[in-house]
């Protein structure tokens, strides 16, 4: 599974090459994160701008790495097509997870803490 990792001072972010984050791929998918996280647990942004599909399987990996992440650096997600947005919102994850429209957006959210 390939990831594009841009390191920044403080953050990562990570633009997965795949295109449906679903139960055939959620536990590559995780370990390949956590190799390029590492124990580097800055900010990290998700960038989901290539992938068009995400299932439980795929939330659940996602709810692994925030509890990862806890109290070692903020997540947020960002380039969510209106299919993955809507999955969001069905299951009421929006309101654990920082969602921001794009990259820029989330740089700025994580650089402000907003």
């Amino acid at each position: 599974m390939h990831i594009d990792t841009e390191r920044h001072l403080n953050m990562n972010i990570l633009t997965p090459s795949i295109r449906r984050l679903d139960a055939s791929v959620a536990a590559a998918f995780k370990e390949a994160i956590m190799r390029e996280v590492g124990e580097d647990r800055k900010a990290l942004i998700m960038d989901f701008s290539k992938i068009d599909f995400i299932d439980s399987s795929g939330l659940g990996t996602l709810v692994s790495l925030m509890k990862m992440m806890n109290g070692r650096g903020e997540m947020a997600l960002c380039g969510m097509n209106a299919g993955i947005r809507n999955m969001f919102t069905l299951t009421r994850m929006e309101r654990i997870f920082r969602i921001c429209p794009d990259r820029a957006a989330a740089v700025e959210q994580l650089n402000h803490g907003g």
